[in-house]
C-alpha cells in the first residue's frame, strides 16, 4: 500500500455511516481534504440496515444514495473501507495516524457480474441481516452497497473453491494472495463517527434471546421487514415461519437497569411504534403489545406516538416484564410482569417478542490514543479544553438519524475550526 499523501490541513473521518459520511462531505465541500476510513466493506453504517426512518417512514437508501453521489464527485474526499485506526499521536493541528486495512480480495476491477458467487458453493451467515439468514462467502455486502464491489470471505482464500472464484472472474478481479497493510496519515483534526452496537440481548437472561428462536431485537426487525432482508419483507417466525398474529414490543430491554445499561437511548420507543407500524401493514388482523416503562416521544414526534395509539390493534401498557418461557412445542411465549397502572398480574402468551435494546457507544479503544473526555456511560465528549479531536453522532449521545446529520455538521465545523486556527 502506497502512502496517502496527506498534510496538517486534512481532516481524518472515523467511521462511515451517516455520520461519518456527513461529517466528510460538510468538510470537503468546504474545501478541506478529507480521509475517511470505515471497517466494514461499504459505508453507510446501521442506516443502511434500517428498512424505514421515523417518523416520515420513508426507505433510507433515498438520502444515502444523494450522499453518495456528492462523495463520487468531490475529488477531496478519500474513503477506504475495511480499513480501522491502529493509532493516534499527536495534537490539535499535529496528528500522526496508522490506518491499518484488512483484504478484501477483490480490487478496483470488480464489474458485480456475480460469477464468482455462483461458482462458491460456501455460505457464511450473513452479517447485514444479523447471521439470519446464509450468505455465499464470495458475496456483495447488500443490493445497495458503495463501493459496488464483491468479496471473499477468508474462510476460502487458499482453498480449491478460492481459486475457482477467481478463475470464475474474467475482468482479473480477484486477488487471493491480498494481505493486511497499513499506511500512515498526517491530520490537523479527527472526527470520531464510529456509531454505536446494538446491547447484547443474551445477557438479559430472563428473557431468553439466543435460547428462544421467537425472541429478536429491534435491529433483527429492522431486516425482517425490508424485501432484501432473510424473508424478503415477510415478518414471519424464525421457529417455524409463520405469520405471527400476535407480537409484544418489550421497551427497556437491559436499558435504564444498573445491571445492564444504566441510561436511556431515546429512540427505542419510536423505533418501537415505527415496527409495530410495519406489522399491522403487512398483516391487518395482527395484534401489536408494547410494553413501557415510560414513552419517549418529545416535541413534533409526539404525533406520530399519536398515530399509533389511534390504532386499536396497538395496545399499550406500563409494565416492566420480568420473565419469558417458552412452550417448547408451539414455540409461543408466555410473559410475565405486572401492569404498573392498575397492579394486575399479566400472564400472557406471544407469537413473538421484539426486545428494543439500547446503544453502546463505540469508544476510542485504541492501544495509541489522544487523551479524550468521555462520560460515565462511555460517550465521548467534545472537551473545549481538548480541542482537535471531535465525536458525531451516537459516539455523543444515543439519538436518531437526522440529530446525528445534524450534530455531524457541528463536529465537522469544528474540526475545521482546528485547523483554520493553526
Amino acid at each position: 500500500m502506497a502512502d496517502v499523501q496527506t498534510t496538517n490541513q486534512t481532516i481524518l473521518v472515523v467511521g462511515g455511516g451517516m455520520s461519518g459520511v456527513t461529517a466528510a462531505l460538510e468538510a470537503a465541500e468546504a474545501g478541506y481534504d478529507v480521509v475517511l476510513v470505515e471497517k466494514n466493506p461499504y459505508l453507510g453504517g446501521r442506516v443502511a440496515q434500517l428498512y424505514e426512518y421515523f417518523p416520515k417512514l420513508c426507505p433510507p437508501n433515498c438520502g444515502l444514495e444523494i450522499n453518495f453521489r456528492r462523495m463520487k464527485v468531490n475529488p477531496r474526499i478519500r474513503f477506504f473501507t475495511m480499513a480501522e485506526v491502529g493509532g493516534i499521536s499527536g495534537q490539535e493541528g499535529d496528528y500522526d495516524v496508522s490506518i491499518k486495512l484488512s483484504p478484501r480480495y477483490v480490487n478496483e476491477k470488480c464489474t458485480c457480474c456475480g460469477k464468482c458467487a455462483e461458482v462458491c458453493e460456501t455460505e457464511i451467515d450473513n452479517p447485514f441481516n444479523y447471521g439470519m439468514d446464509k450468505i455465499k462467502a464470495a458475496y456483495l455486502p447488500h443490493d445497495f452497497a458503495f463501493p459496488t464491489r464483491y468479496v471473499l470471505d477468508p474462510s476460502i482464500v487458499g482453498t480449491e473453491e478460492g481459486e475457482k472464484c477467481r478463475d470464475a472472474c474474467v475482468y482479473d478481479a480477484i486477488e487471493l494472495d491480498m494481505q493486511p497493510s497499513e499506511f500512515d496519515i498526517k491530520a490537523g483534526a479527527i472526527v470520531w463517527a464510529c456509531g454505536w452496537e446494538p446491547y447484547d440481548a443474551s445477557k438479559i437472561e430472563y428473557y431468553g434471546f439466543g435460547e428462544y428462536k421467537n425472541v429478536i431485537t429491534n435491529v433483527m426487525m429492522e431486516r425482517l421487514a425490508s424485501k432484501s432482508g432473510p424473508t424478503e419483507g415477510k415478518i414471519l417466525r424464525p421457529s417455524d415461519g409463520k405469520e405471527p398474529k400476535n407480537v409484544a414490543f418489550i421497551q427497556c430491554a437491559g436499558s435504564r437497569d444498573e445491571n445492564h445499561l444504566p441510561y436511556c437511548s431515546g429512540i427505542c420507543c419510536l423505533a418501537s411504534m415505527k415496527q409495530a407500524s410495519y406489522i399491522r401493514d403487512l398483516y391487518p388482523d395482527a395484534e401489536v403489545t408494547i410494553f413501557f416503562i415510560d414513552i419517549r416521544a418529545l416535541d413534533r414526534l409526539e404525533d406520530f406516538y399519536n398515530k399509533i395509539k389511534e390504532d386499536d390493534k396497538v395496545t399499550f401498557i406500563k409494565s416492566k416484564i420480568a420473565m419469558i418461557t417458552q412452550d417448547d412445542e408451539t414455540g409461543n411465549l408466555l410473559l410475565e410482569g405486572e401492569n404498573t397502572n392498575s397492579g394486575e398480574q399479566i400472564r400472557t402468551d406471544f407469537d413473538m417478542v421484539v426486545l428494543a435494546t439500547g446503544m453502546v457507544p463505540n469508544k476510542v479503544a485504541l492501544d495509541v490514543a489522544p487523551d479524550v473526555s468521555m462520560d460515565e456511560y462511555g460517550f465521548l465528549m467534545n472537551d473545549p479544553n481538548k480541542p482537535g479531536f471531535y465525536g458525531a453522532g451516537c459516539t455523543r449521545r444515543p439519538t436518531d438519524v437526522a440529530s446525528c446529520v445534524q450534530d455531524a455538521t457541528a463536529s465537522s465545523l469544528k474540526a475545521i475550526q482546528s485547523i483554520a486556527r493553526r
